[in-house]
């Protein structure tokens, strides 16, 4: 497990606050940094997720007693009202987040398991929700081109992730009151050090000259690095009152042709970047091919290639940042170059040896 890149030294941390915080997620990758963020800002944290976050070995000896976790699943009441004992606000980042998997395994962590959260938090008298959305929830196959926050829509939404993400927003959206904060953070694209899921798969996959670009990697994407969307999720934390019932994407702000940004990570790690395409025709109707063979020979498991990736690598999708920026009274601190440079430090040559 990859440690935090940021100090987390009484230097860097805010003084102690009187208020606790439960991440749900936290072992993933933007979880476990949205809670040294909040640790660095004096927040006490409980992290909630199936398994050992591994957080509680991370820590200096000075924020020990400011962090507690409870494990269990979104989908046991039990252990949901477990984790929301005793805490003032809730940022919700757990999820499943795979691109395949039955409509049911979605609905019954994304959505019910929302809303077994937003219950026991409004019983427990808690005032601050910050929902973690996606904007795959506004995507509909065609090119998203300088657009601010879209509106989910479930019956437009490609694939069951994007489906079920779209529902949990609107759930979320409803239950907000004046006695009941509800906020929604839509981070596109998030990637940094120790990122398994983007970052190594695209480094292994290029060493190996595996990972083609599609339509030559023309189209405009726009990217989270982790640093700024640990930073975006105290931010809409803390202005909760601001924000609330209305979705933020929220990115660097730096669209790139998605070629540009392979090839960044590349380089940085010394791993020479994609030399070769395909027509993203082609790429979709080869991942619809994968995931049928992959669905009988072996199900559960990730095809190297689905219809849902080679949509979303070949399909425009940047947005317009200003509304975000403005109602979070925040600006992502690291930019892409810096991001990059970042990877190559963490990583070094691991991939090109």
């Amino acid at each position: 497990m990859v440690v935090s890149l940021r100090p987390l030294t009484p230097e860097v941390c805010q003084p102690a606050r009187s208020e606790r915080v439960l991440v749900t997620g936290a072992s993933g990758l933007l979880g476990r940094e949205v809670v040294f963020a909040l640790l660095r800002a004096g927040y006490t944290v409980r992290a909630f997720q199936r398994g050992d976050s591994g957080i509680a070995q991370m820590l200096p000896t000075h924020l020990a007693d400011r962090f507690d976790q409870v494990q269990g699943s979104l989908t046991d009441q039990l252990a949901v009202r477990r984790a929301v004992t005793g805490v003032q606000g809730i940022i919700h980042l757990a999820a499943k987040v795979s691109v395949v998997g039955d409509w049911e395994d979605y609905r019954q962590v994304n959505v019910e398991g929302t809303r077994a959260l937003l219950e026991a938090a409004r019983a427990f008298g808690i005032k601050k929700f910050l929902h973690t959305s996606s904007p795959s929830v506004a995507h509909t196959g065609a090119s998203i081109v300088g657009e601010g926050n879209p509106p989910a829509s479930p019956d437009q939404a490609r694939g069951n992730y994007a489906r079920s993400k779209a529902e949990s927003e609107l759930l979320a959206l409803s239950y907000d009151a004046d006695d009941f904060w509800v906020g929604v953070l839509r981070p596109h694209i998030v990637w940094g050090p120790g990122d398994t899921q983007l970052v190594e798969r695209v480094l292994e996959r290029a060493a190996a000259g595996r990972l083609p670009l599609l339509n030559q990697g023309t189209a405009m994407i726009d990217t989270l690095y982790i640093d700024n969307g640990a930073d975006a999720f105290v931010r809409g934390y803390q202005r909760l009152e601001a924000i609330r019932g209305v979705p933020l994407v929220i990115t660097n702000g730096q669209p790139r042709p998605v070629g540009e940004i392979i090839a960044g990570m590349c380089t940085a790690c010394g791993v020479e970047p994609p030399a070769y395409s395909l027509p993203a025709s082609v790429a979709y109707g080869l991942g619809l091919v994968m995931e049928k063979a992959w669905a009988r020979f072996a199900p559960g498991q990730i095809p190297p290639l689905t219809s849902f990736l080679a949509e979303q690598l070949s399909t425009a999708h940047w947005f317009d940042q200003r509304t975000t920026r403005e109602l979070l009274d925040w600006a992502p601190a690291v930019s892409l170059e810096e991001g990059y440079g970042r990877l190559g430090d963490y990583y070094g040559h691991r991939f090109s040896s």
